[in-house]
């Protein structure tokens, strides 16, 4: 079953695709600017706090469940259940975490259209094709919906083409990339002036902050969304993981890369943010807070770009396309979450799956782009901030509750055969099932 379902051919290989779907835009635009909105420092302390102390045990308990039953989400859920009634609540956690991962996708795949046409843009002006390039930074709903349409086609594509020829092909050759790009673009706004300025306000910590309850509140949900936990996401990829990996250490090493390459974003955007104030591009809205979200990468960052002349134009390239390469990364790990569950429940062929669930997605997503304000704000709000962290919630609940003991000790022996005797296994059952949960619910209904 396992070869059939195709399985991650290295621990890299594993680790580019599960940190691809952990690093995409909520890393490089939500996390820096969350940083400096929220105390500098002081946010990056809750949320490294918050991303091992609550995001690390939750996606243990993800991977855990997906190697041991080799299943998407629903069926995963189901198999470790022991009673009527935690099969019903499996079903019910597994559908609603697949409704949440594609609405999450139609969302993401609009933001993801613009970081596409933004990274032509460059192209068009180096061709002298002014009128393309005007088209292509100018918001409207046709250049949505057009490359709504282009990213979801180049989504569902890798996502045919399976896990080892798809997922594991196109991250490692993706985020390596995107780690390359990402050191060089701050190495050179480093040297631009402003800079310091921005580092100050990433890194210097106003610890008056730290009890803030929406600190806690915007700590937990990005260390949730950043590391795709809730939704089936890391079930589903640690499905596919070999037998032979040591899955407490294949974790931390999935969380330390996630954190760091979040960490790496923080040093990029505030000092360019800052870099943009020196050169005369306002950077603040009108409450006196760093412009976040889309509206920096859509109108902060290309205004610094145009500002520095000739050089600006590789610069906007290189960004954009890495932002292009996150999205990417990001989208064929949510895509994969609804496939994986139509070729195993439903019985259809891959491509049949990923072509109709893609089509699904593009359709929301259109209905999102003509019907913009009263649709994106909420759906963003839904998903990330109500329903990630109770979907996790859920799944630790039955990776400490409903499932044996004695069987999720032996999965995690494979691999690591002295597991029992290990820190890990001392701390992780009894964390899983009283602190995360307890800690999950205060701060959610913070």
């Amino acid at each position: 079953m396992a070869a059939a379902r195709g399985e991650f051919s290295s621990r890299f290989g594993f680790l580019m695709a599960a940190s691809g779907s952990a690093v995409g835009l909520g890393n490089i635009w939500g996390f820096p600017t969350n940083t400096a909105s929220n105390g500098g420092a002081a946010f990056l302390f809750t949320y490294l706090i918050l991303a091992f102390a609550l995001g690390y045990p939750a996606l243990m308990a993800e991977l855990i469940i997906g190697r041991h039953t080799r299943s998407n989400a629903v069926a995963a859920l189901n198999s470790i259940s022991t009673g009527r009634k935690s099969q019903i609540l499996a079903m019910g956690i597994g559908l609603v975490g697949i409704v949440t991962v594609s609405l999450i996708l139609s969302f993401y795949a609009i933001v993801s259209g613009w970081m596409m046409a933004f990274f032509l843009d460059p192209l068009a002006r180096i061709l002298g094709l002014t009128g393309f390039s005007e088209w292509l930074t100018t918001d409207t709903e046709l250049r949505n919906a057009i490359f709504v349409v282009i990213f979801m086609v180049f989504t569902v594509l890798i996502i045919t083409a399976g896990v080892k020829d798809g997922i594991e092909k196109w991250a490692t050759r993706l985020m390596p990339s995107l780690i390359g790009i990402l050191v060089l673009l701050i190495l050179y706004v480093f040297t631009l002036e402003g800079a310091m300025d921005g580092l100050r306000a990433y890194l210097v910590p106003d610890f008056s902050r730290v009890t803030d309850p929406q600190l806690l509140i915007n700590a937990m949900g990005q260390a949730f969304f950043s590391l795709s936990l809730g939704v089936g996401t890391m079930l589903v990829y640690g499905s596919y993981i070999s037998k032979d990996e040591n899955l407490p250490v294949v974790g931390a090493l999935v969380a330390l890369l996630d954190v760091g390459i979040a960490v790496l974003a923080g040093l990029l955007i505030l000092p360019a943010m800052y870099v943009a104030l020196a050169s005369g591009v306002e950077i603040f809205d009108d409450t006196g807070g760093l412009i976040a979200g889309p509206g920096l990468i859509v109108s902060v960052l290309p205004a610094l770009f145009n500002n520095m002349g000739a050089i600006g134009i590789l610069v906007a390239l290189a960004f954009f396309s890495l932002m292009t390469i996150a999205s990417l990364t990001s989208s064929i790990s949510m895509l994969e979450v609804p496939v994986a569950y139509s070729v195993e429940n439903r019985g259809m062929p891959r491509p049949k799956a990923a072509i109709i669930i893609g089509i699904i997605i593009t359709f929301t997503s259109l209905l999102i782009v003509f019907n913009f304000d009263p649709l994106f704000d909420w759906v963003v709000n839904f998903t990330t901030e109500r329903s990630q962290p109770l979907l996790s919630l859920f799944i630790c609940v039955f990776a400490a509750w409903i499932w044996r003991r004695n069987e999720i000790l032996d999965e995690i022996r494979h691999g690591s055969p002295e597991a029992e005797h290990g820190l890990f296994w001392k701390i992780w059952p009894f964390y899983v099932k009283f602190i995360c949960p307890i800690a999950i619910l205060a701060v959610y209904f913070q």
